[in-house]
């Protein structure tokens, strides 16, 4: 797998003996680059929305609500993109091949990448309809390699991350790569992605500090550090996906096992949890079930497991 460069490769027993689920406790914000993240100092609670299997075999890469109640998984190991209803039984879904990330577009439309896997070298982005009896996936991109992560602004530009590469691809609506905009953007390792009005942040994967980055989207090239979460370049993070919360940040460490809220107008941050299994995406419930964006996350990881992280 792609998390896979030798940097992960040499972390992942330190991420497979992290532990169980648990929650973070109280105390204050840490300022970044003085200390390692304190924690937030929020009540959290980590529960199993579905069990995994064989870590590292049971792969679970990205997640993304449809706003129509179901959350939609990109199971990379079993080359299938999976959906599920709020009580936790599945909705069906689709073979795809090395899927990663997978976003809503502002058509309604959902889009993913595949290819993600080393043994699906040839890869590029998909697009289903969630309200379908039956998605089915139709090529939007093709014939590109090395990518991971996804994005979709409200013009319906794709923006995907490369792990063990320099600059962030765009592509238009019509499926045209910007080759400017893509070469302006010239973050290396680059694996999360999230918009936040015309901001781009990224995390970084490859990055021992474990950076973040914010990318503007009218003007790529002026692209700035928002944090490092890791002084100490020896125990990095190994940042994962990342995702908007509360007007913050909220990254997941795949070694660290957390789940780390970030200020991106300060930089500050804290831990929000801790003792997940090598979580790889992270993302707000939004039409699921009643639930409440402003206090429920859900979380996958390469153990195979989907969990719900509520936050008080």
């Amino acid at each position: 797998m792609r998390k896979r460069s030798i940097m992960v490769v040499a972390g992942l027993v330190a991420a497979l003996t992290t532990g169980g689920a648990g929650a973070a406790t109280a105390g204050p914000r840490a300022s970044v680059g003085a200390a390692a993240p304190a924690s937030c100092g929020q009540q959290t609670r980590v529960e199993v929305f579905r069990e995994g299997g064989v870590p590292l075999l049971d792969w679970r890469e990205n997640l993304e609500f449809d706003g129509r109640g179901t959350l939609w998984v990109s199971h990379l190991t079993k080359n299938r993109v999976e959906g599920y209803a709020p009580d936790g039984t599945s909705r069906g879904g689709f073979p795809l091949a090395g899927p990663g990330g997978i976003r809503r577009g502002p058509d309604g439309m959902m889009y993913v990448n595949y290819g993600v896997s080393p043994l699906t070298p040839r890869g590029g982005v998909a697009r289903f309809d969630p309200a379908a009896a039956e998605p089915r996936p139709r090529t939007v991109v093709d014939g590109i390699s090395g990518v991971n992560g996804l994005a979709v602004d409200s013009a319906g530009n794709l923006y995907l991350s490369r792990e063990l590469a320099h600059g962030i691809l765009k592509f238009r609506p019509d499926g045209t790569r910007d080759e400017a905009w893509t070469k302006a953007a010239d973050v290396f390792g680059s694996n999360g992605l999230d918009i936040v009005g015309d901001q781009l942040y990224v995390s970084v994967l490859t990055d021992p500090t474990s950076r973040i980055v914010r990318v503007p989207l009218r003007d790529p090239g002026r692209y700035t550090t928002v944090a490092r979460l890791s002084p100490n370049p020896l125990r990095g993070k190994f940042l994962d996906d990342l995702t908007h919360f509360r007007g913050d940040l909220v990254v997941a460490g795949f070694r660290s096992g957390e789940l780390i809220r970030v200020d991106p107008a300060t930089g500050r941050s804290c831990v929000l949890a801790t003792g997940l299994r090598m979580p790889t995406s992270v993302r707000a419930a939004h039409g699921f079930g009643g639930l409440d964006p402003e206090h429920h996350l859900f979380v996958v990881e390469a153990s195979g497991r989907i969990v719900k992280v509520t936050v008080d």
